[in-house]
């Protein structure tokens, strides 16, 4: 029989490498690939996609009690929890400042220096500060974020247009990195990345979130512009060429499937295997799409999806 030849792609750009963690913390290096994900008879994979576990610096009040239980008290304590979450095997602790919003405790600066610093001082894991998702508030928490962790690599956001410059100054002042974050169209994540450039901060600084969207919820489209975003780069364009950051964890256990005891079908099945799956598949459709990180919840979805990675990696 005659020999079929597989088809292979040549790819001229590749994903630029940012490394987390300095200082004496543990570090970890994102991105570096030549070709789409998992696809390493076509290029190399230098590194393997981090899994993420999401601390909060106040305990949830809206959790679903599979995740309570699965936290148990250390909850109440962002410390502890961190140190929990690294034992669960977490790559990445993502620090979010949810009591810094203008509704929800409307925190400030001190709070949010001393919830970092325990952060920091009980694990050796990189560190990703998020703000909450407001503007002025992410200034002022992100800043002094990144006065307390100076020269440790944390990556910091969400960094958007409207706030790019301050959090940009913080970055290169502090030796960070920089979350530019966009609604989920590539032009304007590309363009956020200019912006960033334009002010000083180097590729090497800067990873992206496209903004993703839960298992039935955006899905399809938010893995279109990611596909989108990491074929460019391949193509050569080096302001999409970022790696790329997903809050998986929270977009999955906001969702009804997740969360809905009562009042469902009962054919949508046992109520905490359901949850799960939709915290694992979101991660897992993601990372095929191209994410670098995936920031995830439940213990259990964090061994399910660095199995799934290392079966995809050998």
């Amino acid at each position: 029989m005659p020999v079929v030849e597989v088809p292979v792609e040549k790819w001229t750009g590749k994903v630029h490498q940012v490394t987390l963690g300095a200082g004496g913390r543990k570090s970890i290096t994102l991105g570096g690939e030549n070709t789409l994900p998992f696809l390493k008879f076509e290029g190399s994979m230098p590194h393997r996609p981090a899994v993420a576990i999401e601390v909060q610096d106040k305990q949830p009040k809206d959790w679903s009690p599979h995740l309570v239980s699965a936290w148990g008290d250390v909850l109440k304590d962002p410390a502890a929890w961190a140190k929990k979450a690294a034992e669960y095997g977490a790559d990445i602790i993502v620090l979010s400042l949810k009591s810094a919003h203008p509704e929800d405790g409307n925190t400030g600066a001190q709070e949010a220096k001393k919830n970092v610093a325990a952060v920091l001082s009980a694990v050796d894991l990189p560190v990703i500060v998020l703000g909450p998702g407001v503007a002025a508030k992410d200034n002022e928490v992100l800043v002094a974020a990144s006065e307390v962790g100076k020269g440790q690599r944390l990556a910091l956001g969400n960094c958007e247009e409207k706030n790019h410059r301050t959090v940009a100054a913080c970055c290169i002042a502090d030796g960070h990195v920089a979350i530019g974050r966009t609604p989920i169209e590539i032009n304007l994540a590309k363009q956020l990345n200019i912006l960033l450039c334009d002010v000083g901060l180097q590729p090497n600084s800067i990873l992206m979130d496209p903004t993703t969207g839960a298992l039935g919820y955006g899905l399809e489209y938010s893995y279109s512009v990611m596909e989108r975003l990491r074929l460019a780069c391949l193509m050569g364009d080096s302001m999409t060429s970022m790696p790329m950051i997903c809050t998986v964890g929270e977009e999955a256990w906001r969702q009804k499937e997740a969360k809905a005891t009562e009042g469902v079908p009962k054919n949508w099945g046992d109520h905490k295997t359901r949850a799960l799956v939709w915290e694992e598949l979101t991660a897992i459709a993601l990372l095929n799409a191209g994410a670098d990180i995936v920031v995830l919840r439940h213990p259990k979805v964090v061994e399910l999806v660095k199995a799934t990675i290392n079966r995809l990696m050998s």
